[in-house]
């Protein structure tokens, strides 16, 4: 019995002592494995079996543990438990995993003097090589946020979402099936060619904790009604009204102080009607009603702004700001314009959560081709750009920085726009539609010609035969888009301002709502009146209650 007792004693020692040697062994093999990064110029990077045959791909940045044991060009890696090999080149001590040393332009974009400002320190042309200096950021699936890039004498960083590996793919444009159409789309009237914009895939955004209405049915609010809000939200609750457009910027009718206009332009922060606390609370009862909330900016049309960076405007030949129909014009070509608008537009998501936002005047001044031709004004055009190509360039910018702070965004565009040719104020249906969430044409009845579209009585007569036949060109346009936005049509919700005079009640609205719903233009439409009379919104108001679809 004692001879079995030792036995068993002397096999518990034993292993005992060879469970240790046994964990010294296996930690000193662990002391030796490091951490190490997946590295590589493309976004993934292949992995390796034991016989050396692909088995998957993971994204650049990933953390392996490895003791750098080679086989041949191949390191062993551990990724979690499982062995694997990489290509000795797809290893790295650092997290520095970006190895692509130059990228091409796919599209023309803004330098950003540092990777989280608004601030545009150049821009870089399409078809450009650039050198990468750095990056701020990696995407879940191993693509960089934004590069850090020198060309000629700019350095900042560009979005890589514009860059491409091949000078091929940079210099051809995207075709969506419709590009000879809009290479044939040659400069009539001043504003640019369709052969340099922009037709590439631009997916739209799509938020979770903000959903935009199926069909948005709205109501213009301009800055001074706002004090009177319970009103227009009641009449919204009996109107089928879901939607508010809200003057964030009008013309030298700022609407709050806020610090974007105490840093950009004082003027507009001293003419302001609401104090920031004012104007959130009307705004907040918007929001709590539920009412999908718009926010509208008079972009490239302020006197204020103009009147504390003159040197930023439109000018005339002697070097001052060009008045032009009584108002001052920043020029659309300035990017310190841009940065304005847009910092503008993310203060009012983060202070007041509007759901959208919308550029108005997103455009140059309209019929100013000749002045241009005799030299009475100068554009400022700092990177010899057309007309065109700047508002799309403008629009990017703005989707790239609005997106980022959840809110969507709308562009103003007039109803000549929905014609086959670029404006000459720089407006072409199908680069719009193509880059923002949202397009909002104004095809004012009583602004068209008498007979347009071949219409035997007056136009603003007959408005549902009008905005059908002028709905009928928005869909072609749309068609030509690669990756259209949704259609939301302003509608005129005033009495004519031409003879022969025509009252706009509600049947007249519902005829401008009915024909565009028959061309498939469902995505919703704004009322305007710029007085946003309540009195007018009451009296037409059963045109609201109709469902249309």
């Amino acid at each position: 019995m004692f001879k079995v007792l030792k036995t068993i004693i002397f096999l518990l020692i034993v292993v005992g002592i060879g469970s240790c040697l046994y964990y010294l062994y296996i930690s000193s093999k662990e002391e030796k494995m490091l951490t190490y990064y997946l590295a590589s110029a493309d976004k993934t990077i292949k992995l390796y079996d034991e016989n050396l045959e692909e088995v998957k791909d993971v994204v650049r940045g990933t953390e392996v543990k490895t003791s750098l044991e080679k086989r041949d060009d191949y390191v062993k890696v551990f990724l979690g438990n499982v062995l694997y090999y990489v290509k000795e080149g797809n290893i790295i001590k650092d997290n520095n995993v970006v190895l692509e040393d130059s990228v091409y332009i796919r599209t023309s974009v803004s330098v950003y003097e540092d990777s989280d400002s608004l601030k545009i320190s150049g821009m870089i042309p399409k078809g450009s090589l650039v050198k990468v200096i750095g990056y701020d950021k990696l995407n879940s699936d191993g693509s960089v946020n934004k590069y850090k890039v020198s060309f000629n004498d700019i350095s900042g960083y560009i979005y890589s979402k514009y860059t491409v590996n091949s000078e091929e793919e940079a210099i051809k444009m995207y075709d969506n099936g419709h590009l000879e159409t809009h290479l044939k789309r040659t400069d009539r009237y001043g504003g640019g060619s369709g052969d340099n914009l922009d037709y590439y895939p631009y997916p739209k955004a799509s938020f979770t904790d903000n959903i935009m209405p199926e069909e948005v049915r709205s109501l213009y609010i301009n800055v001074n009604s706002l004090s009177n809000i319970d009103a227009y939200i009641s009449l919204a609750k009996e109107s089928n009204i879901n939607a508010f457009v809200v003057d964030i910027k009008e013309n030298t009718v700022p609407g709050y102080k806020g610090e974007v206009f105490k840093n950009y332009s004082p003027t507009n922060y001293e003419h302001a009607v609401y104090s920031l606390e004012d104007y959130k609370t009307y705004i907040d009862k918007i929001k709590e009603a539920g009412i999908y909330l718009i926010g509208r900016i008079s972009t490239f049309k302020d006197g204020y702004y103009v009147s504390d960076h003159p040197d930023y405007a439109i000018l005339d030949k002697n070097g001052s700001p060009y008045k032009y129909n009584s108002s001052y014009w920043p020029t659309a070509f300035n990017r310190e314009v841009w940065e304005y608008n847009v910092a503008l537009a993310v203060e009012a998501v983060k202070e007041f959560g509007f759901n959208e936002i919308q550029f108005d005047y997103v455009r140059f001044p309209d019929r100013t081709y000749s002045l241009e031709q005799n030299g009475t004004i100068n554009l400022n055009n700092t990177y010899n750009e057309s007309k065109a190509m700047a508002i799309q360039l403008f629009l990017m910018y703005a989707c790239d920085e609005i997106h980022k702070v959840g809110a969507y965004v709308s562009a103003d565009v007039f109803g000549e726009s929905a014609n086959s040719y670029v404006t000459g104020y720089g407006q072409y249906w199908p680069a719009i539609s193509n880059v923002v969430d949202v397009i909002s044409a104004m095809p004012y009845p009583d602004h068209f010609n008498a007979h347009d579209y071949g219409i035997k009585e007056y136009v603003w007569e007959v408005p549902y035969k009008l905005l059908k036949s002028w709905g009928a060109s928005v869909v072609i346009r749309q068609e030509e888009t690669t990756t259209p936005a949704v259609v939301r049509t302003w509608i005129q919700a005033y009495n004519t301002i031409k003879s022969p005079y025509v009252i706009y009640d509600a049947d007249k609205i519902s005829e401008q709502i009915e024909g565009l719903y028959e061309n498939g233009l469902t995505g919703g439409y704004i009322t305007w009146n710029s007085a946003s009379s309540l009195s007018k919104y009451k009296e037409i108001s059963s045109a609201f209650k109709k469902e249309y679809k």
